[in-house]
């Protein structure tokens, strides 16, 4: 998949509930850090790494209610690179602008990277 095509399906399987539809975009080793990941699990310092990891963290954030919803806003892509904008919507709370990078090899996800505005 290009990394345009990464992107959507990501966010096609974020907003179904998905989880491992989203894991299946990974390489089996792929790192991701977030700063809502250092808040929830301090003893990650922020950082998952491999699958069953990211996992249990999306199976954790998708199952906590009220439901997260992603809109992307913004895309800009390379041949191993796509750059996000989107919001993040969750009920009784304000939108939270939020960038992510994904960084792809062999039409996988090798690191991605959370930035909260």
């Amino acid at each position: 998949m290009s990394p345009d095509e990464i992107v959507h399906e990501w966010l096609r399987a974020f907003n179904s509930g998905d989880a491992d539809a989203m894991v299946a975009l990974y390489a089996d080793e792929a790192i991701h850090t977030s700063p809502k990941l250092r808040t929830a699990q301090p003893a990650t310092g922020g950082r998952l790494v491999g699958k069953a990891a990211l996992r249990s963290w999306w199976l954790e954030t998708l199952a906590s209610p009220p439901p997260i919803e992603y809109e992307l806003l913004t895309m800009t892509s390379s041949d191993h690179v796509a750059v996000i904008e989107y919001l993040r919507h969750r009920s009784g709370e304000p939108s939270l602008p939020v960038a992510e990078v994904f960084e792809i090899r062999d039409g996988k996800i090798i690191r991605s990277h959370v930035y909260h505005g």
